[in-house]
């Protein structure tokens, strides 16, 4: 199967077009301390859909390991205490970039206008961290609205490729 890989990457908070909250009962939320249940729930859930599958063999070792490194930060957006969606930024101090790792909504809720409200705090809290440079890589096994979404919150293209998946 062909897949088209993007990578989208913003340079400074006067570029992000943002989208006010559609609902005032959402609330973003940073998860701390870490908890590896959240991260997997979102994981399992959202991935299902995308062919997210590398961290399906992870054990509790290794999803602690990586969700204690300082520098991985996981935010929940929720409504009336439901989860929604979340999303995992890592930040790099070599270079003041954060990556935007994972990003998804649960099914339920999408197409509610959620995704470009949390991306544009995914972008922001990107830049608390003190980043000079927010980047993401999305491809077409994700959801059909995704890239649009990068695109409109300000992000540019700086990078694509093809690549092959064997899905046997």
């Amino acid at each position: 199967m062909k897949v088209e890989r993007y990578y989208l990457e913003i340079n400074s908070l006067q570029s992000l077009k943002e989208v006010d909250s559609p609902d005032q009962k959402l609330l973003l939320e940073k998860v701390n301390p870490p908890n590896i249940e959240i991260n997997k729930f979102f994981y399992k859930n959202i991935g299902k859909n995308h062919r997210w599958i590398d961290r399906l063999v992870w054990d509790n070792l290794k999803w602690t390991s990586y969700l204690n490194n300082k520098n991985v930060h996981t935010y929940v957006l929720k409504l009336d205490n439901e989860l929604v969606g979340y999303f995992e930024v890592i930040f790099d101090q070599s270079t003041n970039s954060s990556e935007i790792a994972y990003f998804g909504i649960l099914e339920n809720y999408i197409e509610k206008k959620f995704g470009g409200f949390m991306l544009s705090e995914a972008i922001k809290k990107c830049f608390e961290l003190y980043s000079k440079r927010v980047w993401v890589h999305t491809c077409t096994l994700d959801h059909k609205n995704a890239l649009k979404n990068y695109i409109n919150r300000g992000m540019k293209i700086f990078k694509e490729e093809n690549i092959n998946l064997n899905l046997d």
